[in-house]
């Protein structure tokens, strides 16, 4: 028999959210899939996501997956083209391409067709990650208008506190006296901005976490996933393997990091941090048994972790556990383990069927 742990993915789950970003705003859509599509799978992702005006990833090798599998939307490079190999991949594949840097200006004198590349220029409005400074934008603009490789230009940034209080206006601000003088398109808004913010809006949207039934807000700022209208599109399964019944003043696992006040019934379940559970996780991160919330006790091993079934009566081996997902958000156990739902997802380890 097979391990008990999978990942369901719900697809209509995908499509579904689609619709919200739809209804949220006009602009294209480009929907964002990289790290396979947060954990859901690139490929049955992006048949889900059909509907969107385009896509965005990292890796060539993906986008050309994605071409070869019959797609024929703009798909984007969010860090563009590495080395002058990725060049006549990107032209016989039609990969439009994000230019945030100087070099990669240069290396464009080795693509190999002249007028077919779309260009996204990426603007550092203040998240100082990746883009060229505004002061280099305009002679950068230049150059890429008169570049024979060039077939049209898309100005974009990156919001870096559009899920904060802080929210977008400096930079909005300073991409669009930027951006006033040139007739390109625009692109700004994350999932974030894309439901906060109609003002960034522009062009294209790249919604990311929301299509996949994650909050981009954290727990608590009454923007939860529900509230949005937003389903989970992935729900993460187990079953316990084994009870053990604790006395007062008994430990359970490593570090004896858990101990029993009183006599109670421990549930292990078959997960752990090799599934990509996280291993950080503290005592009380919330989880279901049979739909019934309960939490975590100890730490959290590489297989397995515990869970506490004291108020659980008819719960035992071979219960159904639900780490994430349906019934309890997984924006909750990021909370609770000191991260956010993004990691969760990503980290979701091979060894952990996805199942349709």
């Amino acid at each position: 028999m097979p391990r008990p742990i999978q990942a369901l993915i719900d697809l209509s789950a995908l499509e579904h959210n689609l619709q919200v970003a739809r209804r949220a705003s006009s602009a294209r859509i480009m929907a964002v899939i990289k790290a396979a599509a947060y954990g859901h799978g690139l490929l049955r992702a992006a048949e889900a996501l059909n509907a969107a005006d385009g896509f965005a990833l990292l890796d060539v090798r993906d986008a050309v997956q994605l071409r070869e599998a019959g797609f024929r939307q703009t798909i984007l490079l969010l860090e563009g083209f590495f080395t002058p190999d990725d060049l006549p991949l990107a032209a016989e594949h039609d990969l439009a391409c994000v230019i945030h840097s100087p070099h990669q200006i240069a290396m464009l004198d080795g693509y190999p067709r002249r007028g077919s590349l779309q260009v996204w220029l990426k603007v550092n409005s203040g998240m100082n990650r990746l883009g060229l400074q505004p002061h280099d934008v305009p002679a950068a603009l230049e150059k890429l208008k008169a570049h024979p490789a060039v077939r049209d230009i898309t100005l974009m940034t990156h919001f870096s506190h559009a899920d904060e209080a802080a929210g977008v206006a400096v930079q909005l601000e300073m991409f669009n006296a930027l951006a006033a003088p040139y007739r390109v398109a625009r692109s700004l808004a994350n999932s974030a901005a894309l439901l906060r913010y109609p003002a960034t809006h522009a062009d294209w949207v790249r919604p990311g976490i929301m299509l996949y039934g994650t909050s981009p807000f954290a727990p608590g700022s009454g923007d939860s996933a529900q509230q949005l209208g937003l389903k989970p599109a992935m729900t993460l399964q187990s079953r316990i393997i084994s009870v053990r019944e604790l006395g007062a003043g008994e430990y359970i696992g490593y570090g004896g990091m858990f101990r029993a006040e009183a006599a109670m019934r421990v549930g292990v379940v078959a997960c752990g941090y090799a599934d990509g559970y996280p291993r950080h996780a503290p005592t009380g991160t919330p989880v279901l048994v049979e739909g019934k919330r309960t939490r975590t006790l100890g730490r959290v091993s590489m297989d397995m972790l515990s869970v506490d079934l004291s108020a659980l009566p008819g719960t035992g081996v071979g219960s159904r556990v639900t780490l994430w997902g349906k019934g309890l958000p997984v924006e909750q156990v990021a909370h609770a383990a000191g991260t956010i739902s993004y990691e969760l997802l990503c980290a979701l380890t091979p060894r952990v069927p996805l199942v349709v």
